[in-house]
């Protein structure tokens, strides 16, 4: 019997997911890292964040204004890190985390029937009664969530520091 065949064989070709994968993961981080860069961005100067951030009456006004202060800060660290890969796992598993908290903040202001622009990406604050597009931004908060759980579930991608760092290979 002829061993040398078996020992020599070409690899397996690697499947489809396989190779296609890590780009999906990396068009996930570009585009989630886009989104929270431009959301915090929008939301300068911080007194339209703390409007915004006020309008849920979710908060007392210091804790309110502590979160108007730093969610565009976390937005764009977040985006940093999904931008540079790394800590992708995390980073994707907390901007899905972030966005269904979005979500629960629209859900309740619909709930109680306020009438707010949810400050998303900049503004904020109360609207008149047929102005307000929660179904909208609730859709749209849905898709980033998406995002960041295909991020975290799977983070090779092309072009990360932790690819660099051995991670994620």
């Amino acid at each position: 019997m002829d061993t040398a065949d078996e020992t020599t064989a070409p690899p397996a070709p690697a499947s489809r997911w396989a190779v296609v994968q890590p780009w999906i993961t990396l068009a996930c981080r570009l585009g989630l890292a886009g989104v929270l860069f431009y959301a915090a961005v929008s939301k300068y100067p911080p007194a339209l964040s703390i409007q915004a951030v006020e309008a849920y009456d979710l908060f007392p006004v210091a804790i309110a204004e502590l979160i108007g202060y730093t969610l565009p800060l976390f937005e764009i660290a977040l985006a940093v890190l999904l931008l540079v890969g790394l800590a992708t796992r995390y980073t994707g598993a907390v901007s899905a985390l972030l966005m269904i908290a979005f979500i629960a903040g629209i859900v309740s202001a619909m709930a109680r029937g306020l009438s707010i622009d949810c400050g998303c990406f900049g503004g904020g604050g109360e609207v008149a009664p047929g102005e307000t597009s929660y179904g909208l931004s609730i859709a749209r908060d849905i898709g980033f969530a998406a995002l960041g759980a295909v991020i975290a579930i799977w983070p090779r991608s092309p072009f990360a520091v932790d690819r660099a760092l051995g991670l994620f290979r």
